[in-house]
């Protein structure tokens, strides 16, 4: 199933929506993954929305999308793609760290700057690079302690597109000091605008949270990235194993894939991808089956 929190003309406030027939129709529900999950359990919100009923809604009544899970309690953002990996740290005279193929690395984000699809992003200040970064993004069905393999991998509720915004210079500046990324990463995540199930998915499934999916980035209309979900090297059950790990992950929490292979300005170069972002830019971000989260760049 296809899950959205969208604002409906005629509708008073945001409401949880689940894709049918081509429309949507809202769900006597908090208007949140995560409260809804709390609320009715991974298992419940899925039979919710299977026997739900009522007036059907055109995509063209949309007035506003937010952030499927504009709450989680955590954001886990990883790094789980080897070619961004290895063509990033290149780029930068680097060698690839042995530990990172015995390791899932994360680190926490800021789930108090979430943004909705179509919602624009301000440039942050003091800021002459700003980059987007293409990533796939996962949404905890349910709480898990020292979980690991399939139990990993069915604690999973669904997946969305999401595009971890970073400033370089800044980014850069802070993590020379060994620690970080923090001001390069916590004014924006852009995520939606779908969480889409597995069971949507189950016919490209090529391994534990593993999906032979497109992703196309596009940047003012002109496609610049390509890459395929399939190609993560540390699958999102071993994410969930490490993240897990003497600590427990709650349901409606987020996690990030990383950067996919090509996915970033400082992976392609900015002589090759027409500069780094700037205002009146627009970046579009599809997976296929998960939709495309369109954002506009404002001062």
């Amino acid at each position: 199933m296809k899950f959205c929190v969208v604002e409906l003309a005629g509708e008073t406030g945001a409401s949880l929506a689940v894709e049918k027939d081509g429309g949507l129709l809202p769900l006597d529900a908090p208007p949140s993954v995560r409260d809804a999950l709390e609320k009715f359990g991974d298992a419940g919100l899925m039979s919710l929305a299977r026997k739900a009923s009522g007036k059907i809604h055109g995509m063209d009544r949309v007035l506003r999308w937010f952030p499927p899970v504009p709450n989680p309690r955590t954001f886990r953002d990883f790094y789980a793609f080897e070619q961004h990996v290895k063509a990033a740290r290149a780029r930068r005279g680097m060698e690839m760290v042995p530990e990172w193929y015995d390791l899932q690395i994360f680190y926490f984000s800021n789930t108090g700057s979430l943004k909705g699809h179509l919602e624009p992003v301000k440039k942050p200040k003091g800021t002459a690079e700003l980059d987007f970064e293409f990533e796939i993004g996962c949404v905890m069905g349910r709480n898990v302690l020292d979980v690991s393999g399939e139990a990993a991998e069915e604690a999973i509720f669904g997946f969305l597109v999401l595009n971890d915004w970073s400033a370089r210079d800044l980014q850069r500046a802070e993590m020379k000091c060994s620690l970080g990324p923090a001001k390069g990463k916590d004014f924006a995540t852009s995520i939606g605008p779908w969480v889409v199930t597995p069971d949507e998915l189950a016919d490209r499934r090529v391994g534990p949270g593993r999906y032979d999916l497109a992703m196309t980035g596009r940047r003012n209309g002109k496609p610049i990235s390509r890459a395929n979900w399939k190609d993560l090297y540390h699958d999102f059950s071993k994410m969930i194993e490490r993240g897990s790990r003497d600590a427990t992950m709650y349901a409606g929490d987020l996690l990030g894939s990383g950067t996919c292979g090509t996915g970033c300005i400082l992976e392609l170069g900015p002589e090759a991808a027409g500069g780094w972002l700037k205002q009146g830019d627009a970046v579009e971000l599809e997976i296929e089956r998960l939709g495309t989260l369109t954002t506009p760049i404002v001062e």
